[in-house]
């Protein structure tokens, strides 16, 4: 096809889809004849400058005023939970591999002009897999905050309608939302809606759920990301995992991040707060990082409500009978060997005889005294 009749082409089909009235379709066709540089290179560098400014100066959700947020046909609730300005309750704090990838993500909207230039897309779908508590909603509202959009997310509770046969218009109305908002959308507890459809326990309804949910992945807009969670990968239907172009898998933090993650908690709060960071990361080994923040801000609410010193309660979060023998003796040399606690309150916490905390503590300091010579 020649030149002219190509801008031609694209012309018509630009109006035609403009009159549809869904600004989302004309931002994903400008993007598709931005990223074609062979026909018209200057046309192409216009293009890409309007829509890396698009919009302009405003808000997101401003620019979808007019587009009321969905609502259950049925109870009149709102579909999407909007946060316009996300805030993070502290910092995440992921392993390596995690944060490399979340960075890239927000790389890729940074500079999306080269992208563009070199005939590529950002990143449209991420699927983040994990148990319950490693942070995988507050990667998404990290993402959402550091890429300056608002984060939406869908509330399955209220998508799943009670009358059944609503729910695929109800995602629907969801996922047309979002996409004429430049917007991360979330859509958390993914494996929900997003079941294996050769689970025979399921009704039809939830099957033809899946078909919607691969139509809309394969047709998602690159002026927007929509990221999936769910706790329990094994339950997605295979055709899912193939739709997204990116997954992470968040695992449960290692010690170094549960170290890190309890001295952000603790903050200054106790004297001896890297002390303290050491002996609760040996505690709460294999626990999820809102697992951890849950037992140490009830202690400092019990420090806060009884008056007391909140070293005591967080003593009180040492539960030694979740780990091994050798684990309780490394607590229990901790705790003394730093000063926390005394020999008899470390026994009384750890279980472990006063005599063996002894015996360690003089082989630890016969060793440290020995490396202080050599």
């Amino acid at each position: 096809m020649q030149k002219g009749e190509m801008l031609r082409e694209n012309f018509i089909h630009l109006a035609r889809v403009a009159l549809s009235g869904r600004t989302q379709d004309v931002q994903v066709f400008l993007y598709r004849v931005a990223k074609n540089r062979d026909t018209d290179p200057e046309v192409s560098d216009v293009l890409v400058e309007l829509l890396r400014k698009n919009p302009a100066g405003l808000s997101p959700l401003k620019d979808a005023g007019e587009i009321p947020v969905p609502v259950d046909a049925e109870s009149r609730f709102h579909l999407l939970r909007l946060e316009e300005n996300p805030v993070l309750p502290h910092e995440p704090v992921y392993t390596d591999d995690v944060r490399a990838v979340l960075e890239r993500l927000v790389r890729e909207r940074e500079r999306l002009s080269e992208l563009l230039h070199a005939g590529l897309d950002p990143t449209r779908t991420v699927l983040f897999t994990g148990p319950p508590g490693v942070g995988k909603t507050l990667a998404a509202r990290w993402i959402a905050r550091e890429t300056g959009r608002p984060l939406l997310i869908l509330d399955l509770s209220a998508v799943m309608s009670s009358y059944l046969g609503r729910t695929g218009s109800n995602l629907r109305h969801v996922l047309d939302y979002a996409k004429s908002v430049k917007c991360v959308l979330l859509l958390d507890e993914f494996d929900a809606v997003a079941k294996r459809r050769d689970d025979f326990g399921e009704i039809g309804e939830l099957k033809r759920l899946v078909t919607v949910l691969l139509q809309e992945l394969d047709d998602w807009p690159p002026s927007g990301l929509l990221i999936a969670a769910t706790n329990h990968s094994e339950l997605l239907d295979p055709a899912v995992w193939r739709r997204f172009e990116q997954q992470v898998d968040f695992p449960l933090p290692q010690k170094e991040g549960v170290r890190a993650f309890i001295e952000c908690l603790l903050g200054e709060e106790v004297s001896e707060v890297r002390e303290w960071t050491e002996v609760l990361s040996l505690a709460f080994s294999r626990h999820s990082f809102s697992d951890i923040e849950r037992e140490i801000n009830l202690a400092r609410r019990a420090a806060v409500l009884n008056g007391k010193d909140l070293v005591f309660y967080l003593s009180e979060l040492i539960n030694a009978e979740r780990l091994s023998k050798r684990d309780r003796i490394r607590l229990a040399v901790g705790l003394t060997g730093t000063g926390l606690v005394s020999q008899r309150r470390a026994h009384e916490i750890t279980g472990v005889a006063r005599e063996t905390i002894r015996g360690r503590l003089r082989t630890r300091g016969g060793k440290e005294s020995g490396e202080c010579k050599r």
